[in-house]
């Protein structure tokens, strides 16, 4: 017996062990160390200097942080930056219209005169990125429980203030294998980043949420931006004397294509990761969080969809809301569907059992890791009923109205405000006058009122007693949908943009006592102050109960597999991932390919349906077969597939070939790896690319902006 559970512990650290070798999102400073032997040996030509380097130009100085939370990368001598299509989404409908619609039609600029400025974009170029643990660490040897947290986030203050050069950098220090290591990263942040060139959204979102996470995928899903800077090439906010930014250096694109097994490297930010979570918090995924997440999000999106369809006007405003709560709706239910078929639970107990022979087998292990597993198990059953409110919370309430979001913006307490001297008094009603400005541009009233009745009413059906307030009850329980409607959205100032704006202009005392009164703020504040003292304070302390345990179970992983490569979870911080051109069996009898094409749109085309409806030109330019030099033997390549660990954030990453050229620019995942955040399956992971040939291609021919292309370093 003992040699068949031998046998089997075995398996599953080989198992796991086999699975790195094809998967990470490695930390570039350490690829010498790590992998560069096995990306060499995969067909990779260039040197780790060159990609990660702070002595010489190297390719983290052409991938930037675009916005707040996607990446792009500089592909001209003249600031020229490429990035998603959805990446740039909220751009694209900020400048949108019903006589201007852009989101439809597709924008490009025909000189650097018609660029659109945006005033909220960035874009951060990481200067360097420096192991500061022991700084971070510094003077907290005989400290435990706050004072001990307490120390760390003061150190991390002093090194962050310290490396910002007196504000000229953002310096963030961030935590890698959940806090037993320590990471300081600086960037110079451009402020003036303009709309360069968008395709119309039956090209750059083809395909819209019925194809979104899927594989064949045929959306060319890019825009392209500029960066400006001042005279120095330094920073500044917009201006008309800034000038195009001069990169320290920029991709050039390889127009000679890709094939089976071609070694790819994607570069950029990705979010997070939970690659080491036990599997308690899998259960909780798979079992609760999810499938609540999956069904609030589900009534949202069917309200939107409706209004949508049925009026232009609210499909501009709603489009970048309706895309961000669709991404992560599709996504969870294809994590669901993938760890269950790994049999993840059963997988990570098998591993949580390798653990503890490991730390069975020492004294001193024993007693430091020995109790991991049992207060995993003790603090996930603490969680398990208040992680349902939490998310109901979060999902209905906080995130998922846009009257709530507009209540949530005012003080909720008079006291507060009337202890605000003069000056702050203004500065806070100016502040949001302008944010009232900009919800009602993206605002339905009939849309958010549907919103608003139809998830108040699936929140309180579905959360215990215990987690809704009292008088929030008998408000459900008094009134019907129609009364929601009349007696509360209808009747609330927050629905009325002239209104509110005259009573912000004026914010006294007396005016911020109306809105307290107001029927939506009293239902919110009332939530809001429920939700804050009944299971807020719970969930997040035993989130943090969890979290120490958490970073003891990862420092025991580091020291029971010392001699392997381990690569911390993603946590939006510069990462290297590599795999290789190849396609896959999603299931039995169905392979698929590694590439599509443009006859795959044309096969999908569809004119009664909006997000099918190709181009007129694009089809003349089919049946035409005017690919210019952008094709492959004679058709025009779209998208491909490959094998690399890629999750968000990673949205807009350079797909880069063996001699570190651009071929594709990464847009999402295929929906049977979506479980890769958690668990990686190398038959089934494979990240999509968007063909850069298709990109080159629709901005030359579809658009007619050659002259962007004349910018560009192309290499065949």
């Amino acid at each position: 017996m003992n040699m068949k559970r031998n046998l089997l512990f075995a398996f599953v650290l080989l198992f796991f062990l086999s699975a790195q070798a094809k998967e990470g999102m490695w930390v570039p400073t350490l690829l010498d160390k790590y992998n560069m032997d096995e990306m060499q040996q995969m067909g990779f030509k260039l040197t780790a200097e060159d990609i990660y380097s702070i002595n010489q130009n190297s390719m983290k100085d052409a991938v930037v942080i675009f916005g707040k939370g996607c990446t792009g990368e500089l592909i001209s001598n003249e600031g020229l930056l490429l990035t998603n299509h959805h990446c740039g989404l909220s751009v694209i409908q900020s400048h949108s219209s019903i006589e201007h619609d852009y989101l439809t039609d597709g924008f490009w600029a025909m000189s650097k005169e018609e660029e659109l400025p945006n005033p909220d974009l960035t874009a951060k170029f990481l200067q360097e990125m420096i192991d500061v643990t022991d700084s971070v660490m510094l003077g907290t040897d005989d400290l435990k429980g706050e004072k001990l947290l307490d120390k760390i986030q003061d150190n991390i203050f002093s090194i962050q203030i310290a490396a910002s050069d007196s504000g000229k950098l953002e310096a963030v220090v961030k935590p890698l294998f959940h806090g037993n290591q320590y990471f300081l990263y600086t960037y110079k942040v451009y402020r003036d980043v303009r709309l360069v060139g968008a395709p119309p959204s039956a090209i750059g979102k083809f395909g819209g949420d019925t194809d979104n996470w899927m594989w064949p995928r045929h959306t060319g899903d890019f825009s392209i931006f500029r960066v400006y800077a001042d005279k120095n090439n330094e920073p500044a906010g917009y201006s008309e004397d800034n000038v195009p930014y001069q990169p320290k250096k920029f991709f050039p694109i390889s127009i000679g294509g890709i094939k089976p097994d071609d070694f790819i490297m994607i570069m950029g930010y990705p979010g997070s990761t939970d690659q080491y979570l036990p599997s308690h918090g899998v259960d909780l995924i798979v079992n609760q969080s999810n499938p609540d997440k999956v069904k609030i999000r589900t009534k949202k999106l069917e309200v939107l969809e409706k209004h949508m369809n049925a009026d232009p006007e609210v499909r501009i405003k709603y489009a970048s809301k309706y895309a961000r709560t669709s991404n992560s709706w599709k996504r969870w239910q294809g994590e669901i569907k993938g760890l269950k078929r790994m049999n993840a639970i059963e997988r990570k107990q098998d591993f949580e059992e390798k653990f503890k022979v490991w730390y069975s087998s020492n004294d001193s292990l024993q007693q430091r890791y020995g109790n991991v597993l049992s207060n995993f198990e003790k603090f996930y059953m603490d969680l398990y009923a208040f992680n349902r409110a939490y998310n109901y919370y979060e999902e209905a309430i906080f995130g998922g109205t846009d009257i709530f979001k507009l209540a949530a913006m005012f003080p909720r307490r008079t006291k507060a405000w009337g202890k605000l001297g003069e000056s702050h008094r203004t500065y806070f009603s100016e502040a949001l006058l302008e944010s009232i400005s900009d919800h009602f541009e993206d605002y339905d009233l009939e849309t958010d009122e549907e919103v608003f009745v139809e998830l108040l009413r699936l929140f309180h059906n579905d959360l215990s007693r215990s987690f809704l307030p009292e008088g929030f009850i008998e408000t459900m329980q008094k009134f019907d949908n129609e009364k929601l409607r009349t007696r509360i959205y209808r009747k609330s100032v927050l629905a009325n943009e002239e209104k509110l704006s005259e009573m912000v202009r004026k914010l006294n005392m007396k005016n911020l006592k109306k809105i307290h009164k107001d029927p939506v703020f009293k239902l919110y504040n009332e939530l809001r102050g429920h939700y804050m003292r009944n299971v807020d304070v719970v969930y997040h302390g035993v989130k943090g109960e969890l979290e120490k345990v958490q970073q003891l179970y990862m420092e025991g992983i580091q020291s029971m597999m010392e001699d392997e490569k381990l690569y911390p979870d993603a946590n939006f911080t510069l990462r290297v991932a590599y795999g290789k051109v190849e396609g896959y069996k999603p299931r039995d009898a169905v392979s698929y390919k590694h590439f599509t094409t443009l006859k795959g749109i044309m096969k999908k085309d569809d004119p009664t349906v909006y997000d099918y409806n190709v181009p007129q030109k694009l089809r003349d330019l089919y049946k035409e077969k005017d690919y210019g030099t952008y094709q492959e033997e004679d058709y025009m390549p779209v998208a491909f597939i490959a094998s690399v660990h890629t999750t968000g954030g990673n949205s807009g990453s350079p797909a880069i070939n063996a001699d570190g050229e651009l071929v594709g620019l990464n847009f999402d995942r295929c929906w049977e790896g979506t479980m890769s955040d958690i668990m990686f399956d190398p038959d089934q992971c494979r990240n999509i690319m968007l063909d850069v040939r298709y990109v080159l291609f629709i901005i030359d021919k579809f658009a007619g902006a050659g002259y962007l292309i004349d910018e560009m370093q192309l290499v065949d």
